[in-house]
C-alpha cells in the first residue's frame, strides 16, 4: 500500500469524523441534518454526469437505502442529543461490522473463522468499556446502537444494489441525488427552523455534506489502488479522529477510558475486516 492511498485513507477517515463533529456541535442538528443530505446532492449530480446509468434492477434498492437513510439520519440525530461524539461514534461505527458478520453467519450460514470472534469480542469489550462511562446517558447507548443496526442494513441493501447496478459509481450518484428526498422530509416537516437558519450553518451543513461525499469518493479510489480489506480496515481508523475530536473540540471526559475504549473499537473493526 503506498504512501498516497494510505493519506487518500487517513483523510477520508478525518473527513467522516469531521461531518459526525459538525453535527455534534450544531445548535440545530434536525437541520444540519438537512443541509448535509442537500450537500450530497451537488457532487452526486456532477458525478452521474460522468458515468453510465445503474441498471433498471438497482432502482429499488437505491429506493430503499434512502429510506433506511431517513433512519439513520433520525437515530443518529437523537444519539448525539443524549451523548459525546467520542461514545456515540465508536458504538455505531463498531458495532454495524459485527451485526453484519453475526447477520451472515444466521441468515446466510457463513461460518466465521477464529479471528472473526476474536474481532467481535475486542469490539464489545471497547462497547462495554464506553458504556461504563460515568454519567452515560442509556438513551445514547440505545440511539447509537439503533444507529448501528441501521447501518448495517443499509450496508447490505447498497452492497446488493451496487452489484445489480452494472455501473457501481451511477449508483453512488444516484444515492447521493436520492438524499434530495430527505432533505425534502426535514425542509416540509421542520421549514420554520430551516427558514431561520444562519448563512454560517449553511456553509457549514452544505460542506458537510461535501465533505462527506468526498470521504466515500476518497475511500472508493483507494480500493482500486490497494487491497480491500486492507483500505476498509484503514478507514476505521475514523473512530479513533472522532474520540480525539469529541476530547479537544467538545472537553469530553474522562479522556483516557474514552481514548482506550475507541482503540480497542478500532483494533476490533480491523481485526474484523481483515478476518
Amino acid at each position: 500500500m503506498t504512501a498516497i492511498t494510505t493519506a487518500l485513507v487517513l483523510v477520508a477517515a478525518i473527513l467522516h469524523a469531521t461531518w459526525n463533529a459538525l453535527v455534534k456541535g450544531a445548535g440545530d442538528r434536525t437541520v444540519m441534518l438537512a443541509l448535509i443530505s442537500l450537500g450530497h446532492v451537488v457532487p452526486g449530480a456532477i458525478l452521474a454526469a460522468f458515468v453510465p446509468l445503474p441498471s433498471i434492477e438497482s432502482v429499488p434498492f437505491i429506493v430503499a437505502s434512502t429510506v433506511v437513510h431517513w433512519g439513520y439520519y433520525t437515530f443518529l440525530n437523537l444519539a448525539y442529543r443524549f451523548g459525546d461524539l467520542s461514545f456515540v461514534y465508536p458504538i455505531a461505527r463498531g458495532t454495524a461490522p459485527v451485526l453484519i458478520a453475526l447477520g451472515a453467519l444466521v441468515w446466510a450460514d457463513e461460518q466465521l473463522p477464529l479471528l472473526s470472534w476474536v474481532a467481535i469480542g475486542t469490539v464489545s469489550c471497547g462497547i462495554l468499556i464506553l458504556a461504563a462511562v460515568r454519567h452515560a446517558d442509556p438513551r445514547a447507548l440505545g440511539a447509537a446502537l439503533l444507529t448501528s443496526l441501521i447501518i448495517a442494513i443499509y450496508s447490505v441493501v447498497d452492497g446488493m444494489g451496487i452489484r445489480l447496478s452494472g455501473s457501481p459509481l451511477g449508483y453512488v450518484a444516484w444515492l447521493f441525488i436520492a438524499e434530495i428526498f430527505v432533505t425534502l422530509f426535514i425542509a416540509i416537516t421542520r421549514w420554520p427552523r430551516l427558514r431561520a437558519a444562519n448563512r454560517q450553518s449553511l456553509i457549514i451543513g452544505l460542506s458537510g455534506g461535501a465533505l462527506s461525499g468526498l470521504a466515500y469518493a476518497m475511500v472508493l479510489y483507494a480500493k482500486t489502488l490497494a487491497p480491500l480489506g486492507v483500505v476498509s480496515a484503514m478507514r476505521e481508523t475514523s473512530v479513533i479522529f472522532a474520540a480525539l475530536f469529541g476530547i479537544l473540540c467538545f472537553h469530553e471526559r474522562p479522556i483516557g477510558r474514552r481514548l482506550f475504549a475507541a482503540g480497542v473499537v478500532a483494533c476490533g473493526i480491523i481485526l474484523l475486516t481483515l478476518s
